[in-house]
């Protein structure tokens, strides 16, 4: 799966059935009782036919979180892309929001068709005592090996639960070795060329062997 972020991508190299594309769809900002919200800004072109997963960015002032209710209807107009397929939400939730977060996610889960997986994208903290993430109602747990923070590293083997499935890694980090996991989503910082793809393509069955 390619991270398409705000930025104007052309992805039209992308063969569908080799790669998905999990493109940033809307931007949440949350302060206290007040939600903002806007749709992506920059042009995304893709072939017909390849699989798109919308995903949607939340941001925090840390003062506090609205009613989830209301967070929920800015982020169900992120389906309305036509051949959308899944729904992912990045949160960099604190340890103070998670059980906001986890109402939310009940809720969305709630309000979403039954055919549309939810996933998240996860902190590989959180992921090393994944406990708080398998009770959360979402199909898949990313778990983010990039831009980590103090104290965070890349682990050798495997993740447990629902952050076992999917891995998170950027062009500009590779790791060397990661955890084994069936599905790997790539962030590239701006715009993906067909240069870019290629290469993190190799490198990403260089890790399955």
């Amino acid at each position: 799966m390619l991270w398409a972020w705000e930025s104007s991508q052309d992805l039209r190299f992308v063969e569908p059935g080799r790669a998905g594309i999990a493109f940033l769809s809307r931007t949440v900002w949350l302060d206290g009782t007040r939600v903002w919200h806007r749709p992506r800004l920059q042009p995304l072109r893709f072939n017909p036919g390849t699989d798109l997963m919308a995903v949607v960015r939340f941001e925090s002032a840390g003062h506090g979180l609205p009613d989830h209710t209301e967070v929920v209807k800015a982020v169900l107009p992120a389906l309305d892309v036509e051949g959308v397929r899944a729904l992912q939400i990045d949160f960099d939730a604190r340890q103070s929001e998670r059980e906001w977060y986890g109402e939310f996610l009940r809720g969305l889960r709630g309000a979403l068709p039954a055919k549309i997986p939810l996933t998240i994208t996860a902190l590989e903290s959180w992921c090393e005592a994944p406990q708080w993430v398998d009770g959360l109602p979402v199909n898949d747990a990313v778990a983010m090996l990039f831009r980590m923070g103090p104290g965070e590293h890349v682990p050798g083997a495997s993740f447990d639960g629902k952050c076992g499935s999917s891995i998170g890694v950027s062009t500009d980090e590779m790791p060397v070795r990661v955890p084994r996991a069936r599905r790997v989503y790539i962030f590239h910082p701006g715009p993906w060329t067909q240069e870019a793809y290629d290469a993190a393509a190799a490198q990403s069955w260089r890790w399955r062997k």
